[in-house]
């Protein structure tokens, strides 16, 4: 993997260079960059003059008038466009992290590539099929509905670096170009290492997606497909050992090197290794045009290829106590899981009030394996495999009427060991540019995940096989209402049924999944808002959330809050650099949160410790210059004087005080 990584690192870095000797006219729209920041989603693509790498034999390259800052976009798989943004709002920093997202319902482990726990759950997805499980390894996993496409009219190149923990650092970088109008290309790879503090932390993770996109001439036909390949990789200690967290809690000043403290162990790792080929083309029939609405009618064929394997594993050196009895000294478990899935689906696209039909039909074949089959001690078989094949139909519509967008989607499995079924259901009303409102109702029946079904382990007490667990029952109401004149407000009322979880250590005995006999009923509420005054802004996110009857399996914070004040300025002689600079508050209330069993990657139910109600002061100072944006945080600033009980799950701490920087660099040929 890091072989791959100088490989990709390496043509991305020459291409970058060969972009940067060759200046280009961009059409009168694309304003030279000022160094203001308006906020909008918009691409700021420089003047045409070079910094540093001009030379006199430069070639100038004049663009059609044609060619816009709009043309640069990105396609994401639900078909939505964006154009490539440059600019530097306080959203960019909140994503300025290795997931790359905004991760405020997470709480992140004291090391960047490590996992998180959860401060919060989103129901907000529907599917007919179970997952194979290792859910703490897949927050840096690249899911198909995560793989965007692009279509440029010149080449462009992002890069995004960010200072790791004690040693290493993360490298994303994309280049997305076409070779005609017609056929685009993109390669991203994102490479991370990171050393950690605490011993036996190391993180190495990398992320390699390439893809491709074409449209006939006539545009009838058109295609997109991806590969990605990924290989998320963590040494793993326990968390502290029982003496070491007394030390931690006493700031006992022989212990500030986080590396003196005694971990669990220091002798396993695990990984979740994963490669995908997804193949996705339609052709339109009967394609013309509505003269009144100028709107496309006809009749649309679609296929979809998806060929999925992962493998995860678990290694330890010598077996570990605490987890309980081994049929070996060395402890080596691995599972696989295979998919193979078509669909094939016919569209009718008909006028604005009857809107889109879509009908279609899928096949999946799926093979969830071990390497052997385990007779237990009682007879208890636990099977090697489990494996079938399933068939699902399904139907979805939408239509837009003015402001009005109404859409919905429905399917069920008719054939295969696996039962389920869907119905999505979303309505939204967009006023102006004042505000929109969205609802969303979800129904999804699905069984839980591959390895709470079955697993095996070297260890005794990991062996299971739950062949009468029930599937899972999700039901959701979902709100939002978005605006930037008002308050933005969010509800999720979520209803579960034969909720899936693992359970506490009992009686000796290690965590196992189990089946929550009633209905657990959770609501969650966020609100935000953005005060300004002149130069000086104060955003503000604010959740509320509420479990009743199931609060002892499901556990959330009841308020989580993040508080930032900072100011905003174009600085020095015509206003070259935008800056800006604050500090943000981050806060949850005390809860009993999952604790984290590094065998099977999982969070489990604990009752003995209690984390939260710490605050966190981050203090940044972020600046824009053209197209490079860059990153400055002093994280947690206050644990000099905080008291050390700040955990992100049970004997496993908080980071410390430290400083991260980082960029994230655009380039246009």
């Amino acid at each position: 993997m890091f072989k791959k990584f100088i490989l990709v690192f390496f043509i991305f870095f020459m291409c970058d260079l060969f972009a940067q000797k060759t200046p280009i006219s961009i059409a009168p729209d694309a304003k030279p960059n000022s160094g203001s920041n308006s906020g909008r989603i918009t691409n700021r693509l420089g003047d045409t003059k070079l910094d540093s790498l001009s030379s006199r034999d430069e070639i100038k390259v004049e663009l059609s008038e044609e060619t816009k800052a709009k043309d640069y976009k990105i396609i994401s798989y639900n078909r939505d466009t964006t154009i490539v943004d440059s600019t530097l709002t306080l959203l960019k920093d909140y994503r300025f992290n290795y997931l790359r997202k905004d991760n405020i319902e997470l709480l992140a482990f004291h090391n960047q590539g490590q996992t998180f726990n959860n401060l919060a759950y989103k129901y907000d997805e529907v599917s007919l099929f179970p997952e194979i499980g290792a859910k703490a390894k897949q927050f840096n996993f690249h899911r198909i509905k995560d793989i965007n496409y692009y279509h440029v009219p010149t080449p462009i190149t992002e890069l995004m670096y960010r200072a790791g923990l004690e040693q290493g650092q993360v490298l994303d970088a994309l280049i997305a170009l076409n070779i005609t109008k017609r056929h685009n290309l993109s390669f991203q790879y994102k490479g991370l290492r990171s050393l950690g503090k605490y011993r036996h932390s190391l993180a190495s993770h990398g992320n390699l997606r390439l893809t491709y996109s074409y449209k006939s001439k006539n545009k009838k036909y058109q295609l997109r497909t991806h590969v990605a390949a990924q290989e998320i990789n963590n040494n793993e200690n326990g968390g502290l050992y029982e003496s070491s967290v007394l030390l931690f809690e006493a700031n006992d000043p022989e212990f500030r090197d986080r590396a003196r403290l005694e971990t669990n162990f220091v002798n396993a790792s695990n990984v979740l290794r994963t490669n995908r080929y997804y193949f996705e083309h339609d052709y339109h029939l009967l394609t013309q045009k509505d003269t009144l609405t100028n709107r496309e009618l006809g009749i649309k064929l679609t296929h979809v290829f998806n060929y999925e394997k992962k493998h995860y594993q678990f290694d330890q050196k010598v077996k570990f106590a605490n987890f309980g009895e081994a049929y070996k000294n060395i402890i080596h478990n691995k599972s696989d899981f295979e998919k193979l899935y078509n669909q094939l689906a016919v569209s009718l696209k008909t006028n604005a009030i009857l809107g889109d039909l879509k009908l279609f039909g899928e096949h999946i074949k799926y093979d969830y394996r071990y390497n052997n089959m385990v007779i237990l001690a009682n007879n208890h078989i636990i099977p090697q495999s489990l494996h079938d094949n399933n068939v699902a139909i399904g139907a979805a519509w939408k239509t837009k009427i003015k402001s009005i967008d109404l859409q919905a989607k429905a399917a069920v499995n008719i054939v295969g060991d696996l039962k389920g079924n869907y119905i999505k259901a979303f309505a939204s009303y967009t006023k102006d540019s004042l505000f929109v409102a969205k609802a969303t109702i979800i129904q999804n029946s699905k069984a839980p995940n591959f390895n709470y079904i079955l697993n095996q382990s070297d260890y005794k007490e990991y062996n299971w096989y739950n062949d009468t667990f029930k599937n899972e029952h999700t039901r959701s109401l979902l709100i939002d209402f978005k605006s930037d004149k008002w308050i933005n407000t969010s509800l999720q009322a979520t209803q579960l049924d034969n909720y899936t979880f693992i359970s506490d250590t009992l009686a000796g005995l290690q965590p196992k999944p189990k089946q929550f006999a009633g209905t657990v009923n959770y609501i969650k509420v966020k609100a935000s808002k953005a005060l300004k005054y002149k130069k000086l802004t104060l955003d503000n996110t604010l959740m509320y959330q509420t479990v009743s009857n199931g609060s002892s399996v499901f556990r959330v914070p009841t308020f989580v809050t993040r508080n930032s004040i900072y100011y905003t300025n174009s600085v020095f002689k015509k206003k070259p650099l935008f800056l800006q600079t604050g500090i943000t508050f981050k806060y949850f209330s005390k809860y009993f949160a999952n604790a984290y069993n590094p065998v099977l990657s999982e969070f489990h139910i604990q009752n003995a410790v209690e984390i939260g109600n710490y605050p966190v002061f981050d203090v940044f100072a972020n600046a824009r210059v053209r197209n490079m944006r860059i990153f400055l945080k002093a994280e947690h600033v206050n644990s000099f004087l905080s008291p050390k009980k700040y955990y992100v799950s049970p004997n496993y701490p908080y980071r410390d005080f430290v400083i991260r920087f980082g960029i994230v660099w655009n380039f246009f040929i």
